[in-house]
């Protein structure tokens, strides 16, 4: 059969009351002290509409239509919107602007945590260097923190922002660009079938795939319909939308396991030479990964296959006979801030048995203190916090949120950062910082498919 079963909904009370919580008094006086206002903006009032602007203004977008406006408007329900006004401004429309929604984050061991996912960050150039953007990320940290929220997390445009706010890059992403020719196919050849289905039907298939693979690499999230209206092409703002093409993968059972969507690219000096770049592509099954990489890589006319947002590690690479037809560029995508170290620390699993006391540091005063952090043989860690002046057995490890937060995911050792001087491991006993490396290890990369 050719069935897909209904994803399960996510339990709205939580997300209710974060998207409806006032904002950070802190940052408000802060920004009245600049002679700014500081409000929450509603979905379905009139200043939607201007905040909206200016989001697409901040990231150098055209000025959205009335049809983008009314679906995005319907769309953006989840959200959580801030802006920042001047009242001396000549229209009434924020100079900044965040967004926020709760969110889950699948963490190593197949865990998920709830997480503060916080998108929209805009300063107008005529507001710079005026304290508004870290008035409004310290206060959306603090508001998730007072909601109970452990985590933050966002994929970013300029990575050298949010650093100062305890964000890391934590679940890095690879950029293929794979020459068809030289790349020739060695991997499975599954028994299922690929077949062309219309924008419709994969923005069906999409997200309840995506619901059962989601818990298995670190660093995915759980996605917002409007983002699959954006990925399959049929929401109204999708650039370039009739030119996306979708396929599905069946198995021999007739059970759909996988799809892609993806463009061509027509190369007019020669029309062999045509360019395929993949928007997305989503596996539940071996299978169904090795026959849409194979339908990708030997289209007809194609010299060239681009995908980006993928893993670090990606099998696909070792299905094609040579390694060097494949272009791979490896950025920052993930960015993952802790806000409560005992919950997000016993959320997730660790590689080997162990026990770390943690120093950790944290200039915004949201999660600094030390914490004994025990693993057992199965791998379940479980936190202690420290009283002042209390001493603990175990490896001793100092460092910041921010170092805390890259190591979460598995995305990079503890030993990276010990010799890039960013971790100190004392007192230092041979061994002590492979030990700890070990202990907050993780076998697979962690990665994340989407922007946000």
């Amino acid at each position: 059969m050719n069935t897909i079963a209904p994803a399960v909904a996510a339990d709205e009370t939580a997300r209710e009351a974060f998207r409806e919580g006032e904002v950070d008094q802190e940052s408000a006086a802060r920004l009245a002290d600049n002679g700014l206002e500081y409000r929450r903006v509603a979905v379905d009032g009139d200043e939607y509409v201007g905040w909206l602007q200016s989001v697409a203004r901040g990231f150098q977008d055209g000025e959205r239509t009335d049809e983008q406006i009314a679906a995005s408007r319907e769309r953006s329900g989840y959200r959580r919107l801030t802006g920042v006004y001047d009242p001396a401004a000549p229209v009434d429309a924020p100079v900044a602007t965040i967004a926020s929604w709760l969110g889950e984050l699948t963490v190593p061991g197949a865990a998920t945590i709830p997480s503060c996912a916080i998108s929209a960050v805009t300063v107008a150039p005529t507001h710079r260097r005026r304290g508004v953007a870290r008035a409004m990320l310290e206060g959306e940290l603090r508001a998730a923190q007072a909601a109970g929220i452990p985590m933050a997390m966002l994929t970013v445009s300029e990575s050298q922002l949010y650093g100062r706010y305890g964000f890391a890059s934590a679940a890095p992403a690879a950029s293929f660009e794979i020459e068809t020719r030289r790349a020739v196919w060695t991997g499975p050849r599954p028994e299922g079938r690929v077949d062309f289905v219309g924008r419709e039907r994969v923005r069906e298939v999409l997200p309840v795939l995506h619901e059962r693979v989601r818990h298995r690499a670190p660093g995915e999230i759980d996605v917002q319909s409007s983002q699959w209206d954006n990925i399959a092409g049929v929401w109204p703002g999708a650039e370039k939308a009739t030119e996306k093409r979708a396929v599905q993968y069946s198995d021999a059972a007739g059970e759909v396991r996988g799809a892609a969507v993806y463009t061509v690219r027509e190369n007019h000096d020669d029309f062999t030479k045509a360019t395929v770049n993949v928007h997305y592509l989503l596996a539940e099954t071996d299978d169904a990964y090795a026959a849409l990489w194979r339908f990708l890589l030997e289209l007809d006319l194609v010299a060239s296959v681009h995908a980006g947002e993928l893993s670090v590690d990606e099998p696909v690479l070792w299905m094609i006979a040579d390694r060097r037809a494949a272009k791979t560029t490896v950025r920052d995508h993930q960015y993952v801030r802790v806000l409560d170290v005992a919950t997000a620390l016993e959320a997730r699993r660790y590689a080997a048995q162990g026990t770390l006391v943690l120093d950790v540091a944290d200039p915004l005063g949201l999660a600094a203190g030390r914490y004994v952090l025990t693993v057992d043989a199965d791998g379940a860690g479980t936190v202690r916090r420290l009283a002042e002046g209390e001493t603990a057995e175990g490896i001793a490890v100092a460092l910041g949120i921010t170092e805390l937060s890259a190591v979460y995911l598995g995305g990079v050792s503890l030993a990276t950062l010990a010799a890039a001087g960013r971790v100190t491991v004392t007192p230092t006993e041979p061994g002590d910082v492979a030990k700890a490396t070990a202990v907050l290890g993780w076998h697979m990369a962690p990665r994340l498919s989407i922007w946000y």
